[in-house]
């Protein structure tokens, strides 16, 4: 374990790379060692520190959380090629953290593209997971046929396919001098004031990080060119948690009701003011609702 720690609103947070499915993922870990797992998966361009309000509540009420920088972001190994990044290897990287820790299950949090991996575990890995909770992104099966079917949606999700080309999305969004823009874009797509200049500040030394921009943008490759079989059993069957900022601009909240539809135990907050980043514009409330659940 490295050396070094932080305090963040009273609660220790030390860092270590931990050793996960033939690579190293770089985690910050707070709350009691004996206590309950959780895992907090980030999202796309976010970091480690994007579960930061829901690491530090879980750590007070006597969870161990754990929230790694996911691979090929920040501090964590980049393994090249798009078939590093195939959501089975991302799945099978955060349920090697859990026997990492000693643990046979866990409660799993995640926002964005860490919800698509906890949404993905609880299909394929279910003995793994307590509970379950999404932020802000619909059962897999739910966004595929959105995707396809609904033109709205297609146009909202223009992004995936402008990744999709070599190099310029690295170039574009995460250069040395494109960086700063992408920052203010993304700022602007939260509740003003969400993301504070610290905040963005620390996000691009994350993307500035050698191989970040690539990993990053492989994730959305390998989701459209190596894209998964589908599961024969659809269901989730653990209990589910998700919470949803209705003013996503990027998913529609259309896609709520269908994915709850799917899960045999589910629980739905809706949050009418906030964003696709509602653990950045809502901290307290989203943190509460989530411990509230897992406790």
């Amino acid at each position: 374990m490295s050396a070094h720690s932080e305090v963040i609103d009273g609660v220790e947070v030390s860092f270590a790379r931990v050793a996960t499915n033939g690579i190293h993922l770089h985690c910050a870990m707070a709350g009691p060692e004996d206590g309950p797992l959780v895992l907090a998966l980030h999202g796309f361009p976010d970091y480690w520190r994007g579960m930061t309000p829901a690491l530090v509540t879980l750590a007070k009420a006597g969870f161990r959380v754990v929230a790694p920088d996911q691979r090929g972001y920040d501090l964590s190994d980049k393994p090249d090629g798009i078939d590093a990044y195939r959501i089975e290897e991302l799945s099978r990287d955060a349920v090697g953290l859990i026997y990492a820790f000693g643990r046979e299950h866990a409660h799993i949090v995640g926002h964005d593209w860490g919800a698509a991996v906890a949404w993905w575990i609880a299909l394929t890995d279910r003995e793994v997971v307590d509970r379950l909770v999404v932020i802000n992104v619909p059962h897999p099966r739910v966004l595929a046929r959105e995707i396809r079917g609904n033109p709205r949606q297609a146009l909202s999700s223009w992004y995936i396919f402008a990744l999709q080309i070599p190099r310029v999305p690295e170039a574009v969004a995460f250069g040395a001098r494109t960086r700063g823009r992408f920052a203010k874009i993304l700022a602007k797509s939260a509740n003003p004031g969400s993301f504070d200049d610290e905040y963005l500040s620390r996000l691009k030394q994350a993307w500035a990080q050698p191989g970040a921009a690539t990993g990053m943008a492989n994730w959305y490759r390998a989701s459209v060119r190596r894209r998964p079989g589908s599961q024969p059993d659809p269901r989730v069957h653990v209990p589910t948690l998700i919470l949803w900022g209705r003013r996503d601009r990027f998913l529609s909240a259309s896609m709520i009701e269908p994915s709850a539809a799917l899960c045999d135990d589910v629980c739905v907050e809706i949050s009418d003011d906030a964003t696709h980043w509602l653990l950045h514009d809502e901290p307290q409330r989203a943190s509460a609702l989530i411990c509230e659940f897992l406790q």
